[in-house]
């Protein structure tokens, strides 16, 4: 085995610069330590910034086009109706924990998206939130299921934070990152590993479920909740635990802290397939009489130009001829309709007539190349302020909330990370990096050979 330094990333999905960095830093001590001595700064996430594909661009250094992932589902042979969901065996490339593999060592990997269905590593494997349960496998090898559950009781990979008991929701979320911190703390000091990354999923939860009651900004502040604290809590429940699990890994180990993207306040939906409607490009055949999803409406295929999925950021599909069954736009005619819709789409304002700052990307204009099912254009409408609703039926155009359940909070394009190596003293310097960054960044401080393929640099290169 090669002389491997090891190396931990700390995976907090969700986690905001404005939140960690400035407005709770004083509460934070062990994130403080590891930024006086280290360096940190943005983190910027993936096109899109979503769960996924953002971990695996980070574990890769592959883009979500050279990836194939642009969310968690996706069109399945250019259905208008079917689709996949992004699993672990959606990835065929190689990661960190793979070459770690290559170099002759081994890694423990807990919680990081997409590891449903587990899947065989040199090491030990913990599943992730798409993970269904924990009475089906969810770890490799399979018998270390067994071993977590006898160290943490009730084992969870996630909650539903869609709900309405607020107070419960709290309780879930604080167990569950304690018991993810339990299991994390056992396999650190039982397991003989080099690499060791995981992905705390509770922080993302605070944030979409409680956003609105801490950010006096936000469109639908409650002042006097009784949850004005909750956020900033759970900043200092992962302070705690973040100083506990430093103080059982070995000095000479490097930290890496990152978030797959930030999070900010939600401001409302925008309905993506009613303004495709109104614009004439989605056609019905008879009109919806109440909320559906665009799989229930009755669209009238063989008249429709385009439509759209919800989410944080909105995915258009045109109805290309030699594409989809029921196609009507000629190739000849592609680019120029394309150019149209998107242009349109820059056009739309706000609620009150207000300036958005919009983005409609093209995948082929932001990757080196475009694998799986991509969409025709991504928007972020506003700049990821508004989500996008990809349900019909609503009276107008803009939701003061998510279409699919109570939600705070939409993703932010920017994302944290913190670099501290025991053995240089980089005094807190403040550097920007790119997510795809960090796969190289991690192998070169672990002592081990960049491949030439990756398309990120080292950070410590810049």
């Amino acid at each position: 085995m090669m002389n491997m330094r090891k190396a931990i990333i700390v995976g907090l999905d969700c986690a905001a610069p404005l939140l960690l960095f400035e407005r709770f830093i004083d509460r934070l001590p062990n994130f403080r330590r590891l930024m006086d001595r280290g360096i940190y700064g943005k983190l910027e996430s993936s096109d899109p910034p979503i769960t996924i594909p953002a971990w695996t661009v980070m574990a890769s250094s592959r883009s979500p086009g050279s990836l194939g992932l642009y969310g968690f589902r996706h069109r399945l042979n250019n259905s208008y109706n079917d689709i996949w969901i992004a699993s672990s065996r959606r990835v065929q490339v190689k990661r960190i924990w793979d070459y770690v593999s290559e170099a002759g060592g081994k890694s423990c990997l807990v919680g990081i998206p997409p590891s449903y269905p587990p899947y065989p590593i040199n090491g030990w494997l913990v599943g992730g939130f798409i993970t269904p349960d924990t009475s089906r496998d969810f770890t490799y090898p399979p018998e270390l299921g067994e071993e977590i559950k006898g160290v943490v009781r009730d084992y969870a990979v996630d909650v539903e934070f869609r709900i309405e008991d607020k107070r419960g929701l709290i309780r879930e979320i604080n167990q569950m990152t304690e018991n993810h911190f339990e299991a994390i703390k056992h396999l650190a000091t039982t397991k003989d590993w080099n690499f060791f990354m995981f992905v705390e999923i509770g922080l993302d939860r605070i944030h979409h479920a409680f956003w609105k009651y801490f950010d006096e900004e936000h469109k639908l502040y409650e002042p006097g909740s009784g949850f004005e604290n909750v956020v900033g809590d759970y900043y200092e429940l992962l302070d705690r635990k973040l100083g506990e699990l430093l103080e059982i890994v070995e000095d000479d180990t490097v930290i890496f802290v990152a978030s797959d993207h930030g999070g900010k306040a939600m401001k409302g939906a925008f309905c993506i397939n009613k303004w495709l409607e109104e614009q004439g490009l989605l056609k019905l055949k008879r009109p919806v009489e109440k909320v559906v999803r665009l799989n229930d409406a009755d669209v009238d295929w063989q008249k429709t130009v385009a439509w759209g999925w919800g989410g944080y950021y909105a995915r258009v599909f045109l109805n290309l001829k030699e594409r989809e069954d029921q196609g009507v736009i000629d190739s000849k005619d592609y680019e120029a309709m394309r150019d149209e819709i998107a242009q349109k789409i820059m056009k739309i304002r706000g609620p009150n007539g207000e300036k958005w700052d919009t983005r409609v990307l093209k995948p082929e204009d932001i990757y080196n190349e475009t694998g799986g099912d991509p969409p025709d254009l991504m928007v972020y409408f506003d700049n990821l302020n508004w989500r996008s609703a990809g349900t019909m039926g609503h009276p107008n155009l803009y939701l003061p909330e998510n279409d699919t359940g109570p939600d705070d909070a939409v993703h932010d394009k920017m994302g944290i990370f913190i670099y501290y190596d025991p053995r240089e003293n980089h005094k807190g310097k403040v550097v920007d990096m790119n997510i795809i960054d960090v796969a190289p960044t991690l192998l070169e401080v672990m002592g081990l050979p960049v491949p030439a393929d990756m398309e990120g640099k080292a950070l410590l290169s810049y």
